[in-house]
């Protein structure tokens, strides 16, 4: 396949390229501080942040792993996401407030207030490795349909996938990453539609056809109930999914700009509502288009998906089975995906970089001119960091992108989500409880980490599947901290306005004054 044969493909790809970029030299020009850099003008209504939410969780991660994942397998892995509209209500309760209260910038300055220096770095570099990961998985899944489209090799479409994202990201910051998110998700969410359609039509059967089909294979399934830490059941990545959105509900940066950006409190808890309220049909749909895609080719065989990866099945049906222009509709929603999750993840890289590492104590009590240029430098070095990951991933042998993404945040996610919920709701324990159970949690974490990549000898290993390392280290340095708080290192400081149950006088919420103007901490 080449360009030459499928020219309104092509022109409707670089239609929303060209409007991407045009988008993003537009808001340029408002970015002129490091503040609205990294959280706008905090003054983004409730449906925009919603939207970019969505834009930014729901990567093409989702729009190609997920059907790779229902198609390999079952649906067991959409049991993560099912834990979603709960936690979302107890962010919009709990969460929210902490971060708006405080004009903070970065979740971990948080973390800097209650247990000092640390923890807050710790939560800092964690973030950072695990949202360069990320961004590197993003970028390789959407050089996946336009290397089919164009024919070029994958390693120069990853070349001139990370190039794009940095002409329109580096400038613009925060807007672009807002604004762009919110349009990007209504794409997404249009070509997520054309994909179930194409699939469903195009079968004899239609949709009765796959509900027959799938369950007959058992592709529905959501893993076996039985409790076993050494396998994939359905309560293994229950739990990994309790772990995974406390983490990004309580202290992930991506989510926590969004709520520090919203307008007013009432905007940032309708916004993450809202998300979560759309985000599980979404994923449920899919999964439900994995199925469908692997009824289809079992239904009417094509020798050439033999061949293929999971992740590829997807950009390979809507570019052989889906009309052409239509079918280029369909790319530009999955590079919708895929852009509107890698200009907030660099940008929330150049955040956490500049706010806790710079400000504090790399280059402390530098001009705001300094720190939005090298905000600009940090977004720049992530997406060169990032087109280097992509390489890698293109090369790994993998049963699906999402099973990976899964481990890696389980295996290297650390302790920092049981970090926030000791800061959060905790008051006897203090910094130095949580020094010490943060050390001996890195120690266990390393240590069932080098079990997962079986460099420890196996009688040294213990019967834990990949998807359990997560809650166990953090639930050690839960338990870990609690006993050293409550027995041994007690708090002592005065920690109004830090915990629940120490809430700060009543106060503004921390948004934008009537001019428009950010407030500063």
């Amino acid at each position: 396949m080449n360009i030459a044969s499928r020219p309104w493909d092509v022109a409707a790809v670089l239609v929303y390229v060209a409007a991407m970029l045009g988008l993003g030299l537009y808001l340029a020009r408002r970015t002129s501080a490091a503040e609205n850099y990294f959280v706008g003008r905090r003054n983004f209504p409730g449906w925009a942040v919603a939207l970019s939410m969505l834009g930014t969780i729901i990567s093409s991660t989702t729009f190609l792993a997920l059907p790779a994942a229902a198609y390999v397998l079952d649906w067991r892995q959409l049991t993560v996401n099912l834990v979603v509209p709960p936690l979302a209500l107890l962010a919009a309760l709990v969460f929210i407030p902490f971060f708006r209260r405080a004009g903070l910038t970065s979740a971990f300055e948080y973390l800097g207030d209650r247990f000092g220096t640390f923890p807050r770095i710790y939560g800092t570099l964690g973030f950072i490795l695990l949202q360069l990961i990320r961004v590197a998985q993003v970028l390789y899944l959407v050089s996946l349909p336009l290397q089919f489209l164009t024919g070029a090799p994958i390693g120069w479409v990853i070349l001139g996938g990370g190039i794009f994202v940095a002409l329109y990201t580096i400038a613009g910051g925060m807007e672009t990453v807002v604004w762009a998110g919110a349009i990007q998700a209504l794409i997404m969410l249009a070509g997520g539609a054309c994909c179930l359609a194409a699939v469903v039509l195009q079968l004899p059967g239609g949709l009765p056809q796959v509900l027959a089909v799938g369950a007959a294979e058992g592709k529905f399934s959501l893993g076996a109930m039985d409790w076993d830490v050494g396998q994939r059941t359905f309560w293994t990545v229950l739990i990994l999914g309790v772990v995974n959105w406390l983490n990004i509900y309580s202290g992930e940066q991506t989510m926590v700009q969004r709520y520090v950006s919203a307008r007013s409190l009432r905007d940032a808890r309708r916004a993450t509502l809202l998300f979560s309220g759309i985000a599980l049909p979404m994923w449920t749909t899919f999964f439900f288009i994995g199925t469908a895609l692997f009824v289809y080719f079992r239904v009417l065989p094509d020798p050439a998906v033999a061949r293929l990866q999971p992740d590829q099945v997807l950009p390979y049906f809507v570019l052989t089975r889906i009309p052409e222009g239509l079918a280029g509709l369909v790319i530009a929603a999955v590079i919708a995906a895929a852009m509107s999750s890698l200009d907030s993840g660099v940008n929330s890289i150049a955040t956490v970089t500049v706010v806790d590492l710079l400000r504090p104590h790399l280059a402390p009590g530098r001009s705001d001119r300094f720190y939005l240029g090298a905000a600009r430098l940090v977004t720049a070095g992530a997406i060169v960091a990032m087109t280097a990951g992509a390489w890698w991933f293109a090369g790994l042998e993998k049963e699906s992108m999402n099973d990976v993404s899964l481990i890696v945040f389980s295996v290297l996610g650390g302790a920092i989500t049981g970090v926030y919920l000791v800061g959060f709701f905790c008051p006897r324990v203090g910094g130095r409880a949580v020094g010490w159970a943060l050390a001996l949690a890195i120690a266990l974490n390393v240590y069932l980490g080098l079990g997962v990549l079986r460099v420890l000898p196996e009688a040294w290993r213990l019967p834990l599947h990949s998807y359990w390392v997560g809650a166990v280290v953090n639930g050690f340095f839960i338990a870990t901290a609690w006993v050293l708080g409550r027995w041994f290192l007690p708090e002592t400081r005065d920690l109004r306005g830090l915990t629940v149950w120490t809430p700060a006088p009543a106060a503004p919420d921390r948004g934008a004054d009537p001019a428009g103007e950010p407030l500063s901490r």
